[in-house]
């Protein structure tokens, strides 16, 4: 049995009609380019989130060096962030002109470790970065106190954890901004690149929306900025999938459940951890290797039987060939657990049109490990 990665014609098939008709409607309006799609789509954005405003760009990168800057962040400026994380996030740091400073993972939930944070803090130090890892918010309580306490902004990196919830707080209620990336893999994706930024600082919102339209909010009035907006095309697709975002997720966490069952005997890996209370809508079904020196292995094996699982992000940053490239960064030693992540993770299959069948051969081919082992 093939069992894939990812469900995303699966998903097309299932809601074709919706995507379709408001595919079409882009199409015939003639307005492809900040066009009224755009528009009701930010609008739908911002009510799912509870945020004041919400703004399409190009893509999740984009959305978080936009947000620095439109904060005013810059060189000589520390943030820090996740040395266990997708690269783009401190690229964005990079290409905003700030330092990255790269601190340690929790041991059990992978996500931002709050008090590896308060020890990277210096005079230099201007912003938190936390990503919600995987499907799961970081301790934003936490993280909160720790910016209060230093007069540091937050910005949430989200691209992960769509329609997740802390214990007690949404994402982007204790933050200064949320980016998130709607590439065709997240939670909820377009069929190609996408991305938004979320906040209910209105001077946020009036800055990103001049710099993501070459520094426009009035034809031929310029100011300098860039090019990256969420074409209409993409905005009704998301349009249309937002609707259904709440049902993936439950159907996200059902698939959890399952392979937490299926898999609690297997005492060669440690399965996720989700915190109490917290909503974990599982991007990611991540699992690790107890020995890192397994995990090759164990990946070439559940390839062999045609289980398509992969590996996020088994380069840690500051271990990618020529780190850091004559950008500014810093470490926050030690992480190791960044980088015990790093050497042992491995994706199983995860998306909300998983077959109960793939779901249950992925679960017992990996459980018949050790008889090829």
């Amino acid at each position: 049995m093939k069992v894939p990665f990812y469900g995303h014609v699966r998903q097309y098939q299932n809601i074709k009609a919706e995507i379709d008709a408001n595919m079409q409607e882009v199409l015939m309006s003639g307005n492809y380019v900040q066009g009224p799609m755009l528009k009701k789509f930010e609008d739908e954005l911002a009510g799912y989130t509870g945020a004041k405003y919400a703004i399409g760009v190009g893509n999740g990168t984009d959305a978080l060096w936009l947000t620095f800057m439109a904060l005013g962040l810059g060189e000589g400026d520390e943030l820090i962030t996740n040395a266990n994380t997708f690269f783009a996030t401190a690229e964005a740091i990079w290409i905003a002109g700030c330092t990255a400073v790269l601190v340690d993972c929790d041991k059990d939930t992978r996500c931002i470790d709050p008090e590896a944070i308060r020890k990277a803090i210096t005079k230099r130090t201007k912003a938190i970065v936390p990503v919600h890892l995987y499907g799961q918010c970081a301790p934003m309580d936490e993280i909160r106190k720790i910016a209060d306490e230093y007069g540091l902004f937050v910005i949430e990196d989200n691209a992960q954890a769509f329609d997740a919830r802390g214990k007690g707080f949404k994402i982007g209620e204790l933050s200064d901004a949320v980016c998130t990336s709607f590439i065709i893999q997240k939670n909820l994706g377009t069929f190609g690149d996408g991305g938004a930024i979320w906040t209910n600082l209105q001077h946020v919102n009036d800055k990103v929306r001049k710099l993501r339209n070459h520094g426009s909010n009035k034809r031929d009035v310029h100011s300098p900025g860039f090019n990256s907006r969420l074409d209409d095309l993409h905005a009704g697709i998301l349009s249309a999938k937002l609707k259904h975002i709440k049902d993936w997720s439950d159907r996200r966490i059902e698939i959890a459940k399952k392979y937490d069952a299926g898999l609690k005997g297997c005492d060669f890996i440690d399965l996720p951890v989700a915190r109490p209370g917290y909503r974990h809508v599982y991007h990611l079904y991540e699992i690790e290797t107890k020995n890192p020196a397994d995990r090759d292995a164990l990946l070439a094996y559940l390839n062999k039987n045609e289980i398509d699982a992969k590996t996020h992000y088994s380069i840690v940053i500051h271990k990618q060939e020529g780190f850091p490239w004559g950008k500014p960064a810093r470490l926050g030693l030690p992480l190791t657990n960044a980088e015990k992540n790093a050497s042992s993770c491995i994706s199983l299959p995860m998306f909300p049109e998983l077959t109960e069948e793939e779901l249950q051969y992925t679960i017992q081919v990996l459980c018949d490990w050790p008889k090829h082992k």
